[in-house]
């Protein structure tokens, strides 16, 4: 590897840096000539998964209109062509799976109906964390139009954009007082403060700002339980903002109303210094972000009761979790759903399904490959430092 080869993290946050100063990053051109979010969450449309988290950010960076990424192998099998000179945008992927082609006993893919190559999945016996290159829709032939895969998608939406929105604050209980010609979130009182409907330019607005203060709301120890001890207007806080900002990124693309800057606009300058001396808190801000994506998600989902119920998830005794770069031993599972637990200092402690720590072995438990994410490029930011 070249040694100018600088780690993503700090690609991302250069380029960011740079957008920023610019004043054409994500955050500042919250719409787009169409009247529709600017930004888009990128997906993968032969998984139909949502990248997620820095990747998310990045690829959103690139400059297409095209919100669908795929690797030339994915290309490939869904019967595509990228187009010859195509320059491949690199991100982390961790990987949990391998996608094979099916072939006869001569070696040869097997293709189906419609002349795509057969494939099937094999699961790795430990995720591993490895670079991907992906090409965006707009380099590859082949693909179906974008409006035809987006007409597809809206298909499982159930509620228009605002009244999706409005259900959602609804659902959270978190408690909004309006007056004022103030947003904030309040810790110390768990409380979302707003300005009044009315004082904003449209509904859409104000649902885009309350949105982003429920992202701050999801800080509180009795949730995401996350460090936001600074006043408003120091770097402390900046840091938490930058969190909000991009979850509000996610939030307003996947609900279709947009995100509204507005007084976040203060702390660029704060985000442009921390970014140049910290590269990896972009990392750390983009993970927490989407912590918060999935925490707001997590409440819409237990809105639909027609869908069906999730299994019942469930700690067992002896396992071993990955989490916040340690293991955690379950040593006893009780009937009330309490744990024993002890962290790899031997530190042991009592576990309720009300407490912080509960829902963050959970949410480490169904995504160990994000845990491992996390703990590699800490361990890569470290090598980096000390120039291995």
């Amino acid at each position: 590897m070249s040694k100018n080869f600088k780690p993503l993290h700090e690609q991302i946050a250069n380029k960011l840096i740079a957008e920023l100063k610019a004043g054409t990053s994500p955050f500042q051109k919250p719409w787009s000539e169409t009247d529709a979010p600017a930004f888009t969450i990128p997906v993968n449309p032969t998984t139909n998964k949502n990248y997620r988290g820095m990747n998310s950010l990045w690829l959103s960076m690139q400059g297409y209109q095209d919100p669908r990424w795929m690797t030339l192998k994915q290309a490939d099998f869904a019967g595509y062509t990228v187009e010859k000179g195509a320059k491949a945008t690199l991100i982390n992927f961790v990987k949990t799976s391998n996608i094979e082609a099916i072939r006869d006993v001569d070696g040869n893919k097997i293709t189906d109906e419609d002349g795509k190559t057969m494939t099937r999945v094999t699961n790795l016996d430990k995720p591993m964390i490895t670079n991907a290159w992906v090409f965006n829709a707009e380099q590859i032939k082949g693909i179906p139009p974008l409006p035809e895969y987006l007409k597809s998608a809206e298909v499982e939406q159930k509620w228009a954009p605002l009244e999706r929105a409005e259900k959602l604050l609804e659902a959270s209980k978190a408690v909004i007082n309006h007056g004022g010609n103030e947003a904030y979130y309040s810790k110390s009182r768990d409380i979302i403060q707003l300005p009044g409907k009315a004082q904003f330019d449209n509904e859409t607005k104000y649902y885009a700002v309350a949105l982003h203060e429920l992202g701050h709301w999801t800080g509180h120890s009795s949730r995401l339980d996350r460090p936001m001890e600074g006043r408003f207007g120091s770097e402390k806080y900046a840091r938490e903002e930058l969190r909000a900002e991009i979850a509000s990124l996610m939030l307003g693309s996947e609900l279709k109303i947009g995100h509204n800057f507005g007084q976040h606009a203060a702390y660029v300058n704060s985000w442009v210094k921390i970014l140049k001396d910290e590269p990896f808190e972009l990392f750390r801000a983009s993970a927490d972000a989407q912590k918060i994506f999935d925490f707001v998600l997590d409440i819409e989902r237990k809105l639909d009761v027609k869908r069906e119920a999730a299994p019942a998830q469930a700690f067992e005794k002896g396992e071993q979790i990955a989490y916040n770069n340690s293991t955690v031993s379950v040593l006893e599972t009780y009937k009330n759903k309490n744990l024993k637990v002890e962290f790899a200092d031997g530190t042991r402690k009592s576990v309720k399904p009300t407490d912080a720590l509960y829902k963050g072995l959970l949410d480490a438990k169904n995504n160990p490959a994000e845990q491992l994410m996390e703990v590699a490029a800490v361990e890569q930011e470290i090598n980096h430092k000390i120039g291995r």
